[in-house]
């Protein structure tokens, strides 16, 4: 049946790194479409999609978040396979009808992370994971029906819900986009709790950050599941 076809929805306004690092990560025919920029799918013929993270909140009023939502949730409907992650986890939650409001503060830095429960998405993984988080907003409930697969002292992690999967952590990072989107957080963070971030950026945490990865390969093995069902049905 050839290669699996995503639809990767950026989200970020920094596209370079997230386009490189999902490039990287994803073994797929990638079509990218640039969110903030307007740029949207014009249909569902994909074998699934995926939403990256991004610095916007999924409750802020713009215009191509609303179409964001629109878009994904009507793929949602017709049973296209998802992947969330950071933004993406907090907007596919909200689509679904679960909540997220802003924390307060940040998780940022390589955190460790508890399966809860088993699911498929993190198949092969530990169930104490080490990955890269950065964000001020989460999901605080998951949305109706959906399985929380993921958590930490931050609160949900990883969702599952029908064939939407979620995670609120960074699993496509590599050691380059850790360093520069905290360098970034400049005017949220104290100069002290950046350089404590950056100080635990280095091989050996990247190294066992890398275990998650195995969630995209999942992701995909999920998806080619379902893409051969649908042929064998029709």
């Amino acid at each position: 049946m050839g290669q699996l076809s995503l639809a990767l929805l950026n989200a970020a306004h920094e596209a370079v790194d997230t386009r490189r690092n999902f490039h990287r990560e994803l073994d797929a025919d990638l079509e990218e479409f640039h969110c903030p920029s307007g740029e949207f799918p014009d249909d569902f013929r994909y074998d699934g999609f995926v939403v990256t993270g991004s610095s916007a909140s999924v409750y802020w009023d713009r215009e191509w978040i609303g179409r964001l939502k629109t878009w994904v949730g009507d793929a949602v409907q017709a049973g296209v396979p998802a992947l969330g992650v950071c933004y993406g986890h907090q907007l596919l939650a909200d689509v679904l009808g679960g909540r997220v409001e802003g924390m307060g503060e940040y998780e940022i830095g390589y955190r460790t992370v508890e399966q809860d429960g088993e699911n498929r998405l993190l198949d092969g993984i530990d169930e104490t994971m080490t990955v890269f988080t950065t964000h001020s907003d989460h999901v605080i409930e998951a949305p109706p029906g959906a399985t929380v697969f993921a958590k930490n002292g931050y609160g949900i992690h990883g969702f599952r819900k029908d064939h939407v999967f979620a995670v609120q952590f960074h699993p496509e990072y590599d050691m380059r986009t850790a360093k520069a989107v905290t360098k970034r957080k400049s005017e949220q963070l104290s100069t002290q709790r950046i350089e404590a971030v950056l100080e635990g950026i280095h091989a050996e945490n990247y190294e066992a950050a890398c275990e998650a990865k195995q969630l995209f390969d999942n992701f995909l093995a999920y998806t080619e599941a379902v893409r051969a069902e649908r042929v064998g049905v029709n």
